[in-house]
């Protein structure tokens, strides 16, 4: 089996000088100030530039952008990594610019914003898109878990590669994989990664050699109901052993066991998976950690009251702050009702710059978000059943043929060619 070091982090460069520490009488102010360089700032900021914004800022410390919907297939042999990955100088919009540091202390009173080299920068509007935390603690174990052998997760794009090779070397013994509990951002991603492994050890003849256990903290397999139909059809094809209203709650990388527990207070105990704790042993572990906003997020004033994720409190329409109006966030850590994805991300892109263009003008924000997401399920090689809902989980179908949310090779085709070339030259530029 292999073992990777890893890091949690992306390729930071800290020799490069952000935009110079300088007295606070030469502080860089901003139109718009974006803190996040991944998938919602960088379209934002090129969507404002079109809209006829020009003093734009984003911040942002790494050197690399990736489009983390292509780690599933990355992990499932179906994806080279390059794919995923461009640096991040080629995404930046031109005339838009790029301050490379990070966050650390947002003062929404004074309109400041001091990074990590200790500049202080001002800003007329704000916009709070950092992308969620990967909270590896919050699973006993499960950090030290990660350099061992038996061990991987697709929400890191270096550990991606790892995941396809412990499954082509994985012939028998036992599969785990799991979903937490929380808002986790692609959570079809915990799901996607063992539907691609079974269907190629179905292809290799050696499925029926493995156990394969899928965890999840809710109570049916995803929770809307077309979509479930269509993924227990598949769990049962693969002989799955599905544990729903359950969740790891420990790992122990050296003995390579999970502790699987009920969730608390399940909303259908009928359905749970597990009602006591059990210990299994893993020769394969997928693990997906829980999620949160940056700690720095905490501090600044700006989050939901009482909220443990640490989510932005913006009216979940507008995107705009509750009680700071200068103030706006969007994508994962935006406190909105919706689960977070790309597809939700693309429709509060356009409603937040349509706001900002309408407040520049003196007028009130009028767009409004409507709550939708969208997750594709890979659920073979060659088969997508692509998930269309809004913050009910109740189908909100766009694409346009009938049955769109069962298992279809077209949408294989969408999900897999045609949305990552939409994304790297239309979405990153604003025009989608």
């Amino acid at each position: 089996m292999v073992s990777i070091l890893w890091s949690s982090t992306l390729d930071v460069d800290p020799t490069i000088a952000p935009i110079g520490a300088r007295s606070d009488a030469s502080r860089d102010h901003f139109d718009v100030l974006v803190i996040g360089g991944g998938n919602a700032g960088i379209s934002l900021a090129s969507r404002l530039k079109r809209y006829g914004f020009h003093n734009l800022a984003i911040v942002e410390p790494n050197n690399k952008h990736l489009y983390q919907p292509l780690f599933s297939h990355i992990g499932g042999g179906t994806a080279q990594p390059a794919e995923a990955m461009k640096p991040q100088a080629e995404v930046m919009p031109t005339g838009v610019r790029w301050i490379h540091d990070a966050a650390v202390t947002i003062n929404p009173d004074n309109q400041t914003v001091q990074l990590v080299t200790g500049t202080v920068v001002t800003y007329r509007h704000l916009v709070i898109c950092p992308g969620m935390r990967l909270n590896w603690d919050a699973v006993p174990g499960l950090k030290d878990a990660m350099n061992t052998p038996s061990v991987s997760s697709n929400y890191v794009y270096k550990l991606a590669s790892k995941t396809w090779e412990l499954i082509r070397e994985l012939r028998s013994g036992t599969a785990v994989f799991t979903m937490p509990s929380g808002a986790v951002k692609c959570d079809g991603a915990s799901q996607k990664i063992m539907y691609l492994a079974c269907d190629y050890w179905r292809e290799q003849g050696v499925l029926d050699d493995i156990r394969v256990v899928m965890v999840v903290h809710s109570p049916t397999v995803y929770g809307v109901d077309v979509v479930d139909q269509e993924l227990n059809r598949k769990i049962n094809e693969y002989g799955v052993q599905l544990y729903c209203n359950s969740e790891v709650t420990s790992v122990e990388g050296d003995a390579q066991t999970v502790t699987i527990s009920p969730v608390k207070n399940p909303s259908d105990p009928a359905e749970a998976g597990t009602t006591q704790d059990q210990v299994l042993h893993y020769d394969l572990l997928h693990a997906v950690p829980p999620q949160v906003a940056p700690d720095w997020l905490l501090s600044s004033g700006l989050t939901r009251l009482g909220d443990p994720g640490g989510f932005i409190d913006v009216n979940p329409e507008t995107l705009q702050h509750s009680r700071y109006t200068n103030v706006w966030s969007l994508g994962d850590v935006a406190g909105t009702k919706n689960y977070k994805s790309g597809a939700s991300l693309r429709k509060q892109c356009l409603v937040l710059a349509k706001n900002l263009k309408a407040v520049k003008k003196g007028k009130e924000p009028q767009q409004k978000y409507d709550h939708y997401s969208a997750t594709p399920f890979t659920v073979s090689r060659s088969t997508v059943v692509f998930a269309e809902f809004d913050d009910q989980r109740v189908p909100q179908p766009t694409l346009p043929w009938r049955g769109s949310m069962k298992e279809h090779r077209a949408t294989w085709i969408l999900e897999r060619y045609i949305l990552p070339w939409v994304y790297w030259h239309l979405i990153l530029k604003g025009r989608a």
